[in-house]
This record gives structure tokens, sequence and C-alpha cells, in this order.
């Protein structure tokens, strides 16, 4: 089947109903009438040639091939959505540039790289999108933003080109009246039978605590003493007062990178990655040295 037998409106509109499996519901999505919608599905079928829905007093259900066009069809309408979004910025000669990050997750090296880009001949004004816990990648990979700061081994660098800033070691925070507060450092062994986050969007992760969609919530819950975390130091310099970051020695390092699409060769994206990489030289960020104990002590004893 062509998309010239589906056009992309119809496969807005039998995706709506696919995913609602109710015609009034998806009906209000769409903000038509219900009647509309009733007959443009009845003609999708018709020029298909297959029944998409089973359709009862009672109930909307999807068909095999009803299944089947809800998820080719939804790959369809965000190819569709993407090529849109990439001819428009292709358009505007004057773009703004889009970056997003976790909210506190640019090790403090955001201002000093936008000041660095000021200066670039060619700069533009840079929009910052604050993302999920999870889903920066994506917003690269589908045009949403054009660079982001990245955290590996945790976001997924498939099909994303990047370049890393800064590497750290990894600590735990705890409520400064626990057990391994007192510590110097500790390792993965001594958090078993601790409970640990459950990232909102993340899935397999290996906590068995609440679920938290930001750094904000998780230091909140530590705080309250529903559990501990695991984070990248500079997420959490300086914690929050009654909370204690001690190392984790042999938790793998972590990687705050400049990530953007493999694929996106537009001199709009090389000029602030220039420009980032020659902060990050400045600065010597990139080689910092897994940090001492008394540096530690600047991580969270003092305000504990």
């Amino acid at each position: 089947m062509g998309m010239s037998e589906l056009e992309t409106r119809e496969l807005e509109y039998f995706i709506a109903v696919a995913d609602e499996l109710h015609f009034g519901r998806a009906a209000d999505r769409l903000s038509i009438a219900q009647p509309a919608l009733s007959k443009a599905i009845r003609r999708i079928e018709t020029r298909l040639g297959v029944p998409l829905f089973v359709r009862s007093s009672r109930r909307v259900e999807l068909t095999p091939a009803g299944a089947a066009l809800q998820e080719h069809g939804r790959h369809a309408l965000n190819a569709v959505s993407a090529a849109v979004r990439n001819a428009r910025r292709a358009g505007v000669a004057q773009d703004h540039l889009r970056l997003v990050l976790k909210p506190g997750g640019d090790a403090g090296l955001l201002s000093g790289i936008l000041g660095e880009y000021a200066h670039q001949p060619d700069a533009r004004r840079v929009d910052i999108l604050f993302s999920g816990p999870a889903d920066r990648a994506d917003f690269l990979r589908d045009g949403r933003a054009d660079v982001g700061l990245l955290y590996a081994p945790f976001d997924d660098l498939v099909g994303l080109a990047h370049e890393p800033l800064i590497v750290e070691d990894r600590v735990v925070i705890v409520p400064s009246g626990h057990r391994l507060a007192g510590r110097a450092e500790v390792r993965m062994s001594d958090l078993e039978g601790e409970t640990l986050p459950r990232w909102k969007g993340v899935p397999g992760g290996d906590g068995t605590g609440p679920e938290v969609a930001d750094v904000v919530q998780l230091l909140h819950m530590i705080a309250l003493g529903r559990m501990i975390g695991v984070l990248p130091r500079s997420l959490v310099s300086p914690p929050p007062d009654g909370l204690v970051c001690v190392p984790v020695t042999d938790a793998p390092l972590s990687r705050l990178v400049l990530a953007w699409n493999e694929r996106d060769r537009r001199p709009l994206v090389a000029s602030f990655v220039t420009a980032a990489l020659a902060h990050r030289d400045r600065v010597d960020a990139l080689v910092a040295p897994v940090p001492s104990q008394s540096s530690r002590r600047a991580c969270g004893r003092s305000s504990a």
C-alpha cells in the first residue's frame, strides 16, 4: 500500500481511533464531529479492502490489519512530521539553535559554552529545552533539538555524533544520618538491600523504590528517607542541606557529552560544537581527576 492510497489526514484519523478505541474520544481529540470520523474510517476500510476495527455496542477493537496499520502508520506520520520540520528549518535562514538538556545537567559548563558561542561570527539565539529523564536522545534524532547535553552511558547515543565535555565519578547520595554517610568511599556491593529509584521513562531500571522524574524529585525522596540514589557528581554539587554524597569507587565513570544527530552537517551545529570544545579545552575539564577526599567534603559533609 503506497501512501498515495491513504492521505496523511486519514492516517491521523485512524491512529486517533486506534489509540482511543472509542470514536467519541477520538473525535474530541481531533476536534471533528463523530459522524464525520466514522464515515472517514469506513472510507479508509473500503479503499484498503480490509476491516480495521471490530465494532460492537460496547467496545471498539483493532483487527490484525488495524494493529499492523497502527504500528506502521505511526512511523509514517512521524516521518512526515520530521520531514516538515526539517524543511521548515532549512527554509529559515536565521533559525534559532535549540539545545536540550536535563535541568541542572550541564556540570556548570553551559554559561561558559554560551559565552564562547556568542563570539562565533554566525552565532544564533540559543533556545534551551528541558527534557524528561531519558528522552534527550529522541529530541536529537527526531529534530526537536539541534544539540544536546547527554550523560553516557545512561543516555543511548545510537545515531548521534558526540564529543566528551567532562569525565567524572559517581556518588551515592544519602541522608546525613544514614549508615553510609560517614564513609570516605563505598562500593556498589555496599548498596545492596537499599532502595533505589525507578526513573520515569527508563525501561528495565533496577530500582525498586518510588518512581522519580528528575533529580529534584530524587533528592526530595532521599531527604524523606524513602531511598538513596547514585548520580554523576556534578548533578549534586553541592547537595542540599542534610544530604551527603560519598564516592562509589567501582561505579562506571560518567561522561557528559555534547551530542547531535550524526546526519546533521549544518554549519549552525558545527559552529556550536566548535565553541563548546574550545570552552572545554580552556577549562581543562575533560581529564578532571576523580575528586579526592578533601573535595568530597566540599560535596556534602560541610552542609550535612
